[in-house]
């Protein structure tokens, strides 16, 4: 039995470990077994490809040996370091910089394989398909690449959340593609690698601008959507670099994250009522500032409480919902939140927590920071399985979400997010929302809850007041 052959039956299985380790992650569950199925085939993978090059290179082995340990070291070395530094709060950002990676990764890749390109293949005629899979490797980690910067740099502040909108823009995005197609045909049309460099570099050009406008094209309220569209750009990108280097897994592995991706991006524009396509081609929330319901003026009085007065609420109450945002995860509150939810069950109170799909910087935010509390599954429920409950409910307790419980979404027709889905905390008999102060959320849209008769508003670090409540049950 030769090593390619049992490097591609080791490809199988690592392929059907992906399948597996996506059908663990679709549940909180079994979210921990997928993860380590998704492990182990990528260690298979990494494994057989490692023998692979071995058994092919033309250098020593020793050589070869060395260069691929080499990089497995300075990349675990790389990922470790930024895996044990980074805040809950940035992984967002973090995960829009692993996929730029990808991205760059699958231009260099088809670089280096079109280079490598026989003198005279073309006149050939021996190589138009390989060129074309080039092309469009290169094209789709281009944008991939510059887009994930700017997503980056928007979800780390380093750049502004609002939506760039330029005279023409989508005429702009159409002008790109077009030029990508004339240049596709100079570029497999071209007799020999000097006279095809310049179409595939003039064509890289392109593809980075498309990619840097089409985030930039959109606007903060929409950034989940976002992360998870890059994850499928890099899906497709890994595919392209897949069918450059023709690695069977790579396709597979690569189909499969793209695949998903544009999926869980469909899914969380369902969830917002939104357009799939608008996301896409950018420019939601360019109004998110000023305009009717899209201002930062106050509209109404606040009546602000303290700890204890919480507390008085949480002792009286027979049901509680939790409805958790980002905010939570800037105060790394979800452990008090967690004690403060075991402390009143405990007591014989009803509580439960609602998540919407889009709370947070990425999908599954909220899901992530309170498994990491050990908040039991099954009390975590999603909007449409809360709003039903909340017109029974007694307290609401609102900890750093805003954008997600704006009553604007059904009432102001006006609003950025006119039509977006939300949860109806303002329906209870109480709502406490916990805030450093009255600024808008990442869309910049102004919330009436804050002004609600039936609301109340507890100020400052949101960690360090459930401390305060717990203290004072």
């Amino acid at each position: 039995m030769t090593v390619t052959s049992v490097a591609q039956a080791a490809y199988v299985i690592a392929g059907l470990l992906f399948v597996l380790s996506l059908a663990g992650l679709s549940a909180q569950e079994s979210a921990r077994r997928g993860t380590v199925l998704g492990m182990l085939g990528m260690g298979l993978a990494i494994a057989a490809t490692i023998a692979l090059a071995l058994d092919r290179s033309q250098r020593p082995w020793p050589v070869t040996a060395g260069l691929i340990l080499l990089v497995l070291v300075v990349g675990a070395a790389v990922g470790s370091w930024r895996a044990r530094r980074v805040e809950m709060t940035q992984m967002p950002e973090l995960i829009a910089l692993l996929h730029s990676f990808v991205g760059l990764s699958a231009v260099l890749v088809g670089y280096g394989s079109f280079l490598a390109e026989p003198v005279g293949a073309a006149a050939a005629g021996g190589d138009t398909v390989h060129r074309v899979e080039v092309f469009l490797g290169v094209l789709i980690g281009a944008v991939t690449f510059t887009g994930s910067v700017v997503a980056f740099g928007k979800l780390s502040g380093r750049l502004p959340s609002a939506p760039l909108t330029l005279p023409g823009r989508h005429a702009l995005n159409l002008l790109a593609l077009v030029a990508s197609a004339g240049l596709l045909a100079w570029f497999v049309t071209a007799d020999d690698v000097g006279a095809a460099v310049l179409p595939l570099v003039l064509m890289t050009l392109v593809a980075l601008a498309l990619g840097w406008h089409l985030v930039a094209a959109i606007g903060g309220g929409d950034m989940p959507v976002v992360v998870s569209m890059l994850n499928s750009y890099s899906g497709w990108a890994a595919a392209a670099a897949g069918f450059t280097l023709g690695n069977d897994l790579l396709i597979i592995t690569g189909a499969l994250v793209g695949a998903s991706g544009a999926i869980l991006s469909y899914l969380m524009c369902q969830a917002m009522n939104r357009s799939f396509w608008s996301v896409v081609l950018g420019g939601f929330g360019a109004g998110a500032t000023g305009g009717p319901g899209g201002g930062t003026q106050e509209a109404g009085e606040v009546r602000e409480t303290s700890p204890d007065e919480v507390a008085g609420l949480l002792t009286a109450a027979r049901s509680v919902v939790v409805v958790p945002g980002y905010g939570m995860a800037v105060a790394k509150a979800q452990h008090p939140v967690a004690d403060l939810a075991e402390r009143l069950r405990a007591r014989g109170v009803t509580v439960r927590f609602g998540v919407h799909p889009v709370a947070g910087r990425l999908p599954g935010h909220m899901n992530v920071l309170l498994a990491e509390a050990r908040v039991p599954y099954d009390l975590v429920l999603e909007m449409d399985e809360v709003n039903p409950d909340l017109p029974g409910t007694d307290v609401v307790l609102v900890i750093g979400a805003n954008d997600t419980v704006n009553p604007a979404a059904q009432d102001d027709p006006s609003s950025p997010i006119a039509g977006m889905p939300v949860i109806e905390a303002w329906k209870a008999r109480d709502v406490v929302v916990f805030k450093r102060s009255l600024a808008t959320g990442y869309a910049g849209v102004q919330n009436p809850l804050f002004f609600r008769e039936n609301t109340r508003m507890l100020f400052g670090d949101a960690r360090e007041q459930v401390d305060k409540i717990v203290q004072a049950l």
